[in-house]
């Protein structure tokens, strides 16, 4: 037996002759029937499944790998049973289908895919942190091009966007240089205070969306906060396009994420293909020798799979197991490998004079 579950009802056949000995036929209600949809789709089995899967004995065999906890999945050709044989149409199955799409676009959004767009929009902020700080340091360069060397970033703009003029500037910095920059008109300088104003918004923009990435992560995906840190987790979420991706990905596309262009590159052109991705920003595997990151990477890697596993199922904290497990292979790794490998050496081009004359078919010389 094998138990055979189509959008239209669930059937239990007889492999052997196609012959179907039960059926549960669905509803003709679009909304009861997209719900029951909805279920099977989020992994669920149905009450119909369970009930005829009791009648189908301790071999039953299932089509779907949804339904693995009922029977072995296997492969069975099921295209004789056909929704016509059932008195369903197509135009209800239209109907369903968009009960379907509405039911699911309406379901509650999961925390991790409101970390991806998180991430992207912090990666939308700091390009335009870039590029505002690039026009304020040109512009107000012209002023007073002494205090790119006293001020950096955040602390530039606020010192423009509160002072202004290069001599209050020294005065809140307790110094005095002599400037080469050109006097401003008051309206030229409130147009570039004003523009650093804006910077500066942008800064506290950029501190509030860090913080709501750290407080989502660090409660959607404990364990990887533990082996990574928060930003290193995130990003890797981001990268793969929620949990529940990552947690289903092989461990070499995890240690690749982020080096889809090189992977792409090697494909192509038959360059070497690159080792990691964005884990390379964690410290032991940055931090290693040329030669041994490929191999931190890996470790590591396998390690953030079973750790966005258990986040994606919920299961008990383990962050710190695992990161004690991949500190000892780390230090396995630096204890093994500890310098570099020997190139193979090239071969010289061209032959010898002997060879040459064998392969014309003269004697070589004799020693004497």
């Amino acid at each position: 037996m094998i138990l055979v579950t189509k959008w239209f009802g669930v059937f239990l056949v007889d492999e052997k002759s196609n012959r179907i000995v039960d059926s549960r036929i669905m509803p003709k209600d679009a909304s009861i029937l997209a719900e029951k949809l909805a279920v099977m789709q989020r992994g669920g089995i149905l009450d119909e499944e369970k009930e005829l899967a009791a009648k189908g004995g301790e071999k039953m065999a299932v089509c779907d790998r949804r339904q693995s906890p009922l029977g072995k999945p296997e492969l069975f050709d099921s295209s004789f049973i056909t929704p016509s044989k059932y008195g369903f149409e197509d135009g209800f199955m239209h109907e369903v289908m968009m009960s379907l799409g509405k039911l699911r676009t309406s379901e509650p959004v999961p925390r991790d895919k409101n970390l991806v767009q998180a991430i992207r929009n912090l990666d939308d902020q700091i390009a335009t942190i870039n590029l505002y700080n690039e026009r304020l340091h040109e512009w107000y360069g012209m002023h007073f091009p002494e205090l790119a060397d006293r001020a950096r970033d955040a602390r530039y703009a606020d010192l423009v966007a509160r002072f202004g003029h290069r001599d209050q500037v020294m005065e809140e910095l307790g110094t005095d240089l002599p400037s080469i920059g050109a006097d401003f008109d008051p309206d030229d300088m409130r147009a570039v205070q004003d523009l650093a104003d804006t910077l500066c918004r942008l800064y506290d923009d950029k501190k509030e969306t860090e913080a709501y990435i750290d407080d989502i992560v660090s409660k959607a995906c404990p364990n990887m906060c533990a082996l990574l840190s928060a930003p290193l987790a995130a990003r890797m979420v981001s990268l793969a396009g929620g949990l529940e991706r990552l947690s289903s990905l092989p461990s070499s596309t995890v240690q690749l994420l982020g080096a889809e262009k090189a992977m792409f590159r090697h494909l192509k052109s038959g360059k070497r293909p690159p080792k990691h991705g964005i884990i390379y920003q964690h410290p032991d595997v940055h931090r290693a020798p040329y030669w041994q990151r490929g191999k931190m990477a890996r470790a590591l890697a396998g390690k953030v799979l079973i750790a966005a596993k258990i986040d994606q199922n919920h299961g008990e904290f383990r962050g710190d197991v695992l990161a004690e497990e991949f500190a000892r292979r780390a230090e396995d790794i630096r204890r093994r490998y500890p310098e570099a490998p020997k190139k193979p050496q090239k071969q010289k081009k061209g032959r010898s004079r002997d060879a040459g004359r064998n392969a014309r078919g003269g004697r070589p010389h004799k020693k004497v």
